[in-house]
This record gives structure tokens, C-alpha cells and sequence, in this order.
């Protein structure tokens, strides 16, 4: 009976957002309310869970409720500085580079921070809304992608580095960098070539084509700090009270079946996957197909990586939006890298 109901929990969080226009709107509080429900139903509650899910969430929303602050106050400098690059390399390059460049370095400056300069470009450059959705998608895969190359960058990559520390695969620093460079570099690189083509033709640079944001309330920076912050704890109780269903499916799969089961990351925190999947004794092969999907499959929903979840709050994309984007997307690029792994690499 547990499992049909953690099934059906599953289920609501994947198909409520599509077809309810009030829990789009909600989102944040929606995953809030089921992430408690899966708790209440697998009956994990204790005091461990609520001090994680009172605690981890702080440390990500101060980052955004600062960023946001100090995006507001140096506005003008900002301004200028996108004015510059856009005046010299144009628009197309602009968010072709923008993609690569956040993909890669979100390893290092985190992934949070990489999103928050991402919805700041994409807020300040003139773009129509649908042009404006497509380079929020394909630069937030990039991100979520690039940042699992190191520990810093996003809890994922801690995740599997100190599951893998000891015998046989002694997982050091450089561990991922090794293990998925090419997986890395050649999406973010296919991500900046799709940033590239959003934009039909490069237009001719005007100082209008710069949007002032200057207008963002202190309101609106507190509202998306409590976003993100409940946002992050329904994810937390979600990931802990689905682990039963995940104990008696997943960790009997092997690389190939957990590389589609993991397709469920695109809603759930994929730390919290990698935290129940990975085991020492896995081999290379399998290590591959596992991190490969989970890191792919992030980027098809909001829910599925915090750099979705910053910048769907901060540029207003309903779920609707980032699926017809994400979806054919993600799923592009998961069967490319499944054959890939399977018959090159």
C-alpha cells in the first residue's frame, strides 16, 4: 500500500503543475505540501529531518536574497557592463557565451551563483518572452550539468565524492573531471550553439535593446527568498519520503535501467538520488550512466535543479513554459549520451 501511495505522490508532482493553473502558480508551495505529505505517509518523521529541512534551505535562500540585493544596488554598473558586451560581440554571441561560460564556471562560483547572473543577463537584455524561456532552459541545463564537476558547485557532486572516497575507486577532487570532462564540455558547448540560433538574426545594437531592472522591489527580492526557501525544504521532505519506494526499485537496477529511471530527477533533488543509488562497488561504466542522467534530466522540469528554480521565480516561466522547452531537450540529449556511453565512451 506504501508504495502505491509514494507512487501516486510521484505522479501528482509530475502532472499537477502541467494541468493546474493555480499549483503552477504556487509551485513553491505545492512541492512544500507534498514533500510533507511523502514524509507523513512513509513515516520518516524525526528530529534529524526537521533540523535538515529547517537548516539547508537557509544558506541557499540568503545567497539569493543577497545576490538580489546587490544585483539591485549595482544595477547601473550591470548595465553598463551588458551594455558593452552586447555593443561589441552582439546579442547572439552574448547568450552563446553567456551559456558556455555560466556552465563551466558554475563548478567553482556554485550553481546559485551562476543562476543569479543568468537571470540578470536574461532580465536586462531586450528579448521577446519566448526567446527570453529557450535561453533561461538551455543555459539552466548548462549549469546544472557543469556544476557537478566539483564539490563546490552544487550538493550532487559532495554527494557522489564522499560515497566513492574509499576503495576501489578513491574519488578525489578531480575525480569528476576526469570521469565526465567530455560529457560536460561537449553539452555545454551544444547548449551555447542552441543559445547561439535563439536569435534569428544578430540585430543591430541599440541602446533600448538594455532593459533597466532597477525596478525590482525590496518585496520582490524577500518573496523570492521565501520561495526558494520553501521551495528547497519541500524538495528535502520529498527526497526522504520517497527513499522506502527507492530502497525496493532502484538500487537493485543496473546502469542502464537507472539511467531512465533516473529521468525522476527531473523532479526530485538529485543529490537525494545519487545519495540512495551510488554504492563503492559500482564500476565506471555504471558511475557514468548514473551521473550522466541525473545531471541531464534536472533540466527538463523546474523542480528538477535549483538554478530552474531561481530563475523561473525570478523571470515569471510557468511549468507549462519550461516543459515545451526542457522536455524535447532533455530527452534529445539523454538518448545521444545513453548511445554514446553505451557504444563509444
Amino acid at each position: 500500500m506504501l508504495d502505491i501511495l509514494l507512487s501516486a505522490i510521484i505522479v501528482i508532482v509530475i502532472v499537477m503543475p502541467l494541468v493546474n493553473k493555480h499549483v503552477e502558480e504556487n509551485l513553491e508551495i505545492f512541492i512544500f505540501v507534498v514533500g510533507l505529505l511523502a514524509v507523513t505517509v512513509s513515516n520518516v518523521w524525526n528530529w534529524e529531518l526537521l533540523k535538515i529541512t529547517l537548516e539547508h534551505p537557509i544558506m541557499i535562500s540568503l545567497t539569493v536574497l543577497i545576490m538580489g540585493i546587490l544585483f539591485k544596488v549595482f544595477n547601473k554598473q550591470i548595465i553598463i557592463l551588458i551594455n558593452v558586451v552586447v555593443k561589441n560581440i552582439g546579442i547572439k554571441w552574448t547568450l552563446a557565451l553567456s551559456t558556455f561560460v555560466l556552465g563551466l564556471v558554475s563548478s567553482v562560483t556554485t550553481a546559485i551563483i551562476a543562476a543569479l547572473i543568468l537571470s540578470e543577463v536574461a532580465t536586462v537584455i531586450h528579448m521577446n518572452r519566448h526567446e527570453k524561456i529557450k535561453f533561461i532552459v538551455y543555459a539552466c541545463f548548462a549549469i546544472g550539468i557543469g556544476a557537478v564537476l566539483t564539490p563546490v558547485g552544487e550538493p550532487l557532486g559532495t554527494i557522489i565524492l564522499s560515497k566513492l572516497s574509499g576503495s576501489p575507486h578513491n574519488a578525489g577532487f578531480l575525480f569528476m573531471i576526469d570521469l565526465l570532462w567530455i560529457y560536460i564540455l561537449s553539452s555545454n558547448i551544444f547548449l551555447g550553439i542552441l543559445s547561439y540560433k535563439i536569435v534569428k538574426k544578430d540585430r543591430i545594437f541599440e541602446e533600448h535593446m538594455i532593459r533597466n531592472n532597477a525596478d525590482t522591489t525590496n518585496k520582490e527580492i524577500v518573496h523570492r527568498f521565501l520561495k526558494v526557501y520553501a521551495f528547497v525544504a519541500g524538495l528535502i521532505l520529498l527526497g526522504d519520503g520517497l527513499k522506502p519506494l527507492a530502497y525496493k526499485t532502484v538500487v537493485y537496477l543496473g546502469g542502464t535501467e537507472l539511467y531512465w529511471i533516473n529521468m525522476l530527477s527531473a523532479v526530485l533533488d538529485n543529490a537525494t538520488m545519487a545519495a540512495i543509488e551510488i554504492v563503492p562497488e559500482m564500476s565506471t561504466v555504471t558511475l557514468k550512466y548514473l551521473i550522466v542522467s541525473l545531471i541531464i534530466s534536472g533540466g527538463i522540469m523546474i523542480p528538477g535543479n535549483i538554478p530552474n528554480i531561481i530563475c523561473a521565480s525570478k523571470l515569471k516561466i510557468t511549468s507549462k513554459e519550461w516543459v515545451k522547452v526542457g522536455f524535447p531537450l532533455g530527452m534529445a540529449m539523454l538518448v545521444f549520451y545513453f548511445l554514446f556511453i553505451k557504444f563509444i565512451y
